[in-house]
């Protein structure tokens, strides 16, 4: 039944594609089918040139309340597929296009991990954050030993990792995990009116800052330093840069076609 294994839906608003993860009445608790769906979608985004920004949302009250365990470590676990899995966290490959991710009530485990995986985060003022790993024997799998460090240092890191303690909205902005706490409700429309800001700045430069950024993050300064001369080269030729110049001098709001 595709209700009991969750289903991620989607949605186009103009350049903006929303995915919304749903098995709320679980805890938006991940199943594989899940994970591959969710990888599906996330390919979407990535390759189709009329998608510029992307949207993850969770349906019902709670964001996840992590795996559904005996789907993946009990009896006949293996049910669909982990080939997908690691898009989901952004462990092997980093989506080009930004993501927006909404969050809300129970954050837990794969929950963080995911959201870290995404640019940027809006998180309801319910929120509860967790990396329950430890409690139950495990090591993180989704990449929170890194970005916990990454987002945090490394004191604030093992703080919360080691102790598998919870947390709130507002710990998680001083941490820099969620950038926006809104009302409990509003996250998703937040997250949209965000995705929707930066679809009026040209995807081709958008989409190189995060490129090169991410360059810094793995190979560090003077790796993204140099950088610079491809990203001048990937915008400053291109039509949405004669575009934006054009909108400069002619005082009006530029019209970006990705080109």
């Amino acid at each position: 039944m595709a209700s009991e294994n969750g289903t991620v839906g989607t949605e186009t608003d103009g350049a903006v594609f929303v995915i919304t993860v749903d098995r709320a009445h679980k805890r938006n608790a991940f199943t594989p089918e899940m994970f591959d769906a969710l990888a599906e979608a996330m390919d979407e985004l990535d390759r189709n040139p009329a998608l510029w920004v992307g949207v993850v949302a969770f349906a019902g009250e709670h964001t996840t309340g992590g795996l559904d365990l005996p789907r993946f470590f009990g009896p006949g676990a293996g049910a669909g597929s982990s080939r997908g899995s690691g898009d989901a966290f952004a462990l092997r490959r980093r989506c080009r296009k930004p993501v927006v991710m909404a969050v809300q009530g129970i954050t837990y485990t794969i929950g963080i991990e995911m959201m870290l995986g995404a640019d940027i985060v809006v998180a309801a003022e319910d929120c509860r954050f967790r990396q329950l790993e430890p409690k139950r024997g495990l090591a993180v799998f989704g990449g929170a030993h890194v970005r916990y460090v990454q987002r945090a240092g490394w004191g604030n890191a093992m703080y919360h990792l080691l102790r598998a303690d919870e947390y709130g909205a507002e710990r998680a902005l001083a941490l820099g995990f969620v950038q926006e706490v809104v009302p409990v409700g509003r996250q998703v429309a937040r997250a949209r009116e965000l995705a929707h800001e930066i679809c009026t700045c040209a995807p081709l430069a958008v989409q190189e800052i995060k490129r090169a950024a991410f360059v810094y993050l793995q190979e560090g300064e003077a790796a993204a330093f140099d950088e610079i001369d491809r990203m001048r080269r990937t915008t400053l030729g291109s039509a949405d840069a004669r575009e934006g110049m054009a909108s400069f001098l002619e005082r009006r709001e530029a019209v970006f076609k990705g080109e």
